[in-house]
């Protein structure tokens, strides 16, 4: 297919294979890293801590038969797509994808999971072991992947340390949880977090918020289940965390960082954009009522003119916003995903979905959404190089 018909996909998953953890860490580390254990139940489940975190099929889904939350119950039923890399290029080739942005489960979409093991020695050498991992899995052809830095935000020298590592390596985005403060860190605008955003914008990473990167356990509930069943269920845990996305985004265009680091990029992934517009008139409308700029002595513009300036919102099955709202959002801050393999991804039905969203727009704006705005975030090149 021509470059012009192409798209570059900036939000899917790879589930992790077995060993991805406990063959890149040190000998004395291996018997306490992630694991896949198959149960009596003839099920695969991953372990963090000691404790059960889920099932590899329930974040690889995509071609499942049975409505979430059923699922493929070993490694031997997932599409292959998931997590082989080589199996992925051809399914990206049959899509019209050149290229995605790649994102983990394991450890968490905001690297917390690693938390749980309790051992600082022990967490730092697993996110190691992922982002080396990642080097390994889209070794096929590096072009057509974006290799995300999983980042021991717990502690800022690591990290700061691990951006530059990866950084040389080849990595392009920076993964970082938009609520430190759950995790008893400190607020995104704190002085703490300028020696991350000042290595993200020197190597030109940007940074993602990716939904789930906080705390997911109220959500998708027993007790949820049964008051309410199950599409129910998942209906309210999705929209929490889209939402919650909208909360942090808010966070972040009031926290200063952006006004500081005007070259540093973020970007909602996951998240849809519908609820952008009313974000952005929200904010601007409270911040002017407490003053505004006369009483905000580190800004120079509104609150949404950083976003238009510096902030990227993604989405894939949205009809709505796409169709009628991107001039309230701005056709410079959209990105397209599919979110392949997770249950709510596009699979078998990309290009009708892309058609039924941008359906009437013009070449320039479908250009835009579907490949220049993330090549240029990216440093994607085409197949033309």
């Amino acid at each position: 297919m021509p470059t012009t018909e192409l798209v570059i996909d900036v939000d899917t998953h790879v589930t992790e294979p077995p060993d991805t953890f406990v063959s890149r860490v040190p000998a004395k580390l291996k018997d306490r890293v992630p694991r896949v254990e198959r149960s009596e139940e003839g099920k695969d489940h991953w372990f963090v801590g000691g404790e059960v975190f889920s099932s590899v099929g329930m974040t690889a889904v995509a071609g499942w038969p049975e409505p979430f939350p059923a699922g493929p119950s070993v490694f031997e039923e997932i599409h292959p797509a998931a997590y082989d890399s080589s199996e992925r290029l051809k399914l990206m080739d049959e899509q019209g994808i050149w290229a995605q942005v790649l994102y983990p489960n394991v450890g968490g979409f905001g690297a917390q999971h690693f938390l749980k093991l309790k051992d600082r020695e022990l967490m730092l050498a697993c996110v190691q072991a992922y982002n080396n991992f990642q080097l390994d899995w889209i070794s096929p052809d590096p072009r057509r992947f974006v290799a995300v830095i999983s980042t021991p935000f717990w502690d800022i020298d690591d990290t700061v340390a691990e951006v530059a590592r990866c950084a040389e390596l080849g990595h392009r985005a920076v993964l970082f949880t938009g609520e430190p403060q759950r995790f008893g860190l400190p607020l995104l605008g704190d002085p703490h977090w300028d020696p991350l955003w000042s290595v993200a914008q020197e190597a030109g990473l940007p940074i993602s918020f990716h939904i789930g990167s906080g705390d997911t356990t109220t959500g998708f509930t027993p007790e949820r289940m049964a008051a309410h069943g199950k599409p129910s269920t998942y209906a309210y845990a999705s929209l929490e965390m889209f939402l919650k996305n909208g909360i942090q985004l808010t966070d972040l265009l009031g926290s200063g960082v952006l006004p500081r680091y005007p070259d540093l990029k973020f970007v909602s992934v996951e998240s849809g954009i519908g609820f952008i517009p009313f974000v952005l008139e929200a904010v601007d409308h409270s911040f002017n009522e407490c003053g505004g700029l006369e009483k905000a002595s580190n800004f120079e513009m509104m609150p949404s003119e950083y976003f238009r300036r510096q902030v990227y919102a993604c989405y894939w099955f949205e009809e709505t916003a796409p169709q009628r709202l991107l001039d309230k959002i701005g056709v410079d801050n959209v990105l397209f995903e599919t979110d392949f393999p997770h249950p709510t991804c596009l699979y078998g039905n990309v290009r009708e979905r892309i058609e039924a969203s941008l359906a009437g727009h013009s070449e320039e704006v479908r250009r835009k959404l579907l490949w220049e705005n993330a090549a240029a975030l990216y440093r994607i090149e085409g197949p033309e190089g």
